[in-house]
């Protein structure tokens, strides 16, 4: 098959070629058809994530069609698949909770097994882990679906239970953002959207967005104030990792208020100085959230499917494999709206 494989960090993915993968009992081999290209990503091609390693292949936002299933995999031949990018052991407590997503056993292709930057790739764990694409979701669609619609799912109605007309300011307007807007507007929130980037916020005003603040104007917790009637958001979502943010986050909430981390702080932002004081006067709720329990993905699904919100505007671009790289060096800096998928992977 042909993969893009990390070799050194920040150097261009080589594209190689390599055997197929191998099925498990309880797996199934998918032909990749289409996969996302993620901030996540980044984190490992930096060498900023501490599970990524030279050799590894990325890409952890993939669906794809069953070419090879296990006798174990409760799945066929041709079926067309979503894969979770945490897959679960469903049998720990975690799992038995209905808290999968925090599994104490792991599997995570794209970070230590093979990912998705690849025309094949191996899903073991497939029973309980993979999800049927509806018929009415294109293959690129699902693969922007990845881990940041899923994401945002889980930390709006799973961890903040954003209730309708509460005002969600949300961090950092790339997927996780964008994410986070659509899908807290079809919640009935009040959104705005703070980011550095005057097209992206734009881009989000388009979408819907109540207000925008650019953060290079200055307070950014001080504006939201000003736009909330001077109480501040009832929730907030850190999109992007970074303790400025973080704090900025936190402090743009009214007392009582729920902050979200969705961001991934690792490498030199793992460790972060927070006004923990804003935190203890306000009676603020802090919640730290990370992908989304596989049996989540109905109630996600059914709200697209009834056409409660459109994903389209997160996709900007299809790409083919050997333009991953050049994806990825994007990230180095402010991005443009959107996000990028691959859907061919033979150029």
């Amino acid at each position: 098959m042909r993969a893009a494989v990390l070799r050194a960090y920040r150097a261009d993915l080589s594209i190689e070629t390599l055997p197929d993968p191998s099925c498990e009992e309880d797996g199934v081999v998918l032909k990749t058809l289409a996969c996302g290209v993620c901030r996540s990503d980044w984190h490992g091609w930096v060498g900023e994530h501490p599970r990524v390693k030279p050799g590894q292949i990325p890409g952890h936002e993939y669906c794809g069609e069953v070419v090879e299933a296990g006798p174990r995999s409760g799945w066929k031949v041709g079926d067309r698949l979503i894969a979770p990018f945490i897959l679960a052991c469903g049998s720990c407590p975690a799992c038995q909770s209905g808290q999968s997503n925090t599994c104490f056993d792991q599997r995570l292709p794209g970070f230590i097994e093979p990912g998705a930057f690849a025309e094949y790739i191996a899903v073991p764990r497939s029973a309980q882990n993979l999800t049927r694409l509806p018929e009415s979701l294109s293959p690129v669609m699902a693969a922007g679906l990845g881990c940041r619609v899923t994401t945002a799912w889980h930390a709006l109605t799973g961890r903040a239970a954003v209730q309708a007309g509460e005002w969600l300011a949300v961090h950092g307007t790339g997927g996780i953002g964008l994410s986070c807007l659509l899908l807290g507007q079809a919640l009935g929130a009040r959104v705005i959207v703070v980011d550095v980037v005057q097209e992206k916020l734009d881009h989000a005003l388009s979408l819907g967005a109540e207000a925008a603040v650019n953060a290079r104007d200055g307070d950014v917790a001080a504006k939201i104030r000003e736009i909330t009637g001077g109480l501040g958001a009832h929730v907030s979502i850190e999109a992007l990792g970074l303790e400025v943010t973080t704090n900025g986050s936190i402090d743009c909430l009214r007392p009582l208020g729920r902050h979200v981390q969705v961001g991934m702080p690792v490498g030199h932002t793992a460790t972060m100085q927070i006004n923990m004081n804003t935190v203890y006067m306000k009676n603020l709720a802090l919640y730290g959230t990370r992908g989304m329990p596989a049996w989540r993905y109905p109630s996600l699904l059914g709200l697209i499917e009834a056409g409660r919100v459109d994903i389209r505007p997160l996709i900007a671009r299809e790409i083919g494999l050997s333009a991953a790289s050049a994806e990825l060096r994007a990230f180095d800096g402010p991005t443009p709206p959107g996000v990028a998928v691959i859907s061919d992977f033979l150029s």
